[in-house]
């Protein structure tokens, strides 16, 4: 669901969202997410690469990290095994 902001907001928040997929960590997040993709396409249709357990979940469960939210792992609390 899209979140309801101003023409203003939405430029701003798009510059936001912008800036932070370029960065070098979210660059070799998607690369890695690309590569396990193409090796294995059957164990991947419909899930979400988790990079924290290394293998491919159910998108809610990946986004929601398991129903505890996403506020605990967030910026440098986000450890990679």
């Amino acid at each position: 669901m899209a979140q309801k902001l101003s023409p203003t907001a939405k430029r701003m928040k798009a510059i936001r969202d912008k800036r932070m997929a370029m960065t070098p960590i979210r660059k070799a997040k998607k690369a890695e997410n690309q590569r396990k993709r193409r090796a294995n396409p059957s164990a991947a249709k419909g899930k979400d690469y988790d990079h924290k357990t290394s293998s491919f979940r159910a998108i809610k469960l990946n986004r929601g990290n398991d129903g505890k939210g996403t506020k605990l792992e967030s910026g440098k609390n986000y450890k990679i095994n």
